[in-house]
């Protein structure tokens, strides 16, 4: 034993059966230290320096299981790809910050890390990586996601089972690093609210290691646990802004947010003259000033009022255009687009189920609807329709709507949210359509 911490011990004979060295430890795999009775290393054992934590295979697959880290053993920063094709500089941009932001929380566990983005953006692959890194450098880690802890914690109330809720409880929330994937997925009960509220409630008491991801907007969480998710001294938040890598193909050639097609109208090139009257060119120039304002903080929702051809669908998407260039996720679409985008998934060899692709609109930063109107195909379509409008007016989620239909006209359960103004600013286009005022001129 050598005569203190600071001195690797001595090989006191042949190989050691564990690592095939000189044997330093008597093939038990520890060691102790020759200190001083009132040092904080007097009387306990630790690993063989001879056979690090890194190099042994059978504690690395154990761990792997007690962490619940056996299908993500793949998932490493080494192979996590920020490069992806069909990605916008300010997602790629959201990705190498995300997975900066994990390395460095990997590299020195401190306080939570808050992973939050779309399905499939790489939120998970991040939290695993992070995990595999520390399980690599002996850490007790417990990855689970949250609808799996709460059936986890439920279980322990029947008779077969074999650990008792308060045991469950106690190992799950003093973790060494605990990593809860999807958080907002569960079930929104009172019981569960409580039981997640007490869980992280003790571990940011107590500022233990957690890394959480989610895909829903803070807003929607129980306030108790939004207020520590919001506590900066604690929490580093890595927003991603990129979409579902899993599914390349079909983002390709079936994506939602169709702005690319619109990326020709910026607010500085709408038209406010062009063979337009005194009156019409000043309702043109409130309205365009009215949704720069909007464009520059968009809060709440905008409705844009105007006949087909005057002008809302290139100021709806030069908000889309502004929002984008500074790093927002928006979804830009038409309500048949974003329909056909919602079916798609009846579709058996789709990858991406309905309730994924419906959370992806649901929780959009920025959602613009181009082309609502009065009457729709189906009822299928009307309820989906009122699900999303209830849904962002509820949770006051920046929302652009345009329409050439008046209100009065559409859906009762719509209307009544739109023309609510604490919700809903509402601007209407008065002139003409562009080309019923260049036929005016030419006659």
């Amino acid at each position: 034993m050598p005569p203190s911490s600071t001195t690797p011990p001595t090989s006191n004979g042949g190989p050691c059966a564990i690592c095939g060295q000189p044997s330093i430890c008597g093939g038990l795999g520890v060691v102790s230290y020759d200190v001083p009775v009132d040092h904080p290393q007097f009387g306990k054992l630790f690993r063989c320096p001879n056979n690090p934590v890194e190099n042994d295979n059978e504690h690395q697959s154990r761990m792997r299981r007690i962490s619940h880290m056996e299908a993500f053993a793949d998932k490493r920063f080494d192979n996590f790809d920020i490069e992806r094709p069909m990605l916008s500089n300010s997602e790629r941009a959201s990705l190498r910050m995300a997975f900066n932001t994990a390395q460095q929380f990997a590299a020195q566990l401190e306080g939570w890390l808050l992973l939050e983005g779309p399905y499939g953006c790489g939120k998970t692959h991040l939290a695993a990586a992070i995990g595999n890194e520390r399980l690599s450098r002996g850490d007790l880690v417990l990855f689970i996601t949250v609808p799996d802890l709460l059936d986890h914690l439920r279980s322990t109330y029947g008779p077969s089972s074999e650990v008792g809720y308060d045991e469950m409880f106690d190992r799950i929330r003093a973790a060494q690093l605990l990593i809860l994937d999807d958080l907002g997925a569960e079930n929104p009960s009172q019981w569960a609210g409580e039981k997640l509220f007490q869980l992280l409630n003790y571990r940011y008491s107590h500022r233990l290691p957690t890394v959480i991801t989610t895909n829903s907007d803070l807003d929607r969480l129980d306030g108790r646990i939004r207020s520590r998710m919001l506590d900066e001294g604690m929490i580093r938040r890595a927003p991603i802004t990129a979409p579902d890598y899993r599914t390349a193909t079909e983002n390709q050639q079936n994506q939602l947010t169709n702005l690319s097609h619109y990326r020709e109208m910026t607010l500085d090139n709408f038209d406010t003259r062009s063979s337009a009257d005194l009156n019409d060119q000043k309702n043109l120039a409130d309205v365009l000033n009215f949704t720069r304002q909007y464009a520059a903080n968009p809060q709440g929702w905008l409705m844009i009022l105007g006949p087909y051809g005057s002008g809302k669908t290139h100021l709806a998407a030069a908000i889309a255009n502004y929002q984008r260039e500074r790093g927002t996720n928006v979804i830009f679409t038409t309500i048949p687009d974003l329909m056909d985008y919602l079916r798609m998934t009846f579709n058996n060899s789709m990858t991406v189920s309905l309730h994924q692709r419906f959370q992806t609109v649901l929780n959009a930063p920025l959602l613009v609807l181009d082309d609502l109107r009065a009457e729709q195909s189906s009822a299928w379509v009307r309820e989906k329709l009122f699900q999303i409008i209830e849904y962002r007016y509820t949770g006051q989620l920046p929302t652009v709507l345009t329409t050439a239909s008046q209100l009065d006209d559409l859906d009762d359960r719509i209307a009544t949210r739109l023309i609510d103004r604490r919700r809903c600013q509402i601007i209407a286009i008065t002139a003409p359509s562009y080309a019923q005022r260049i036929h005016q001129r030419h006659r």
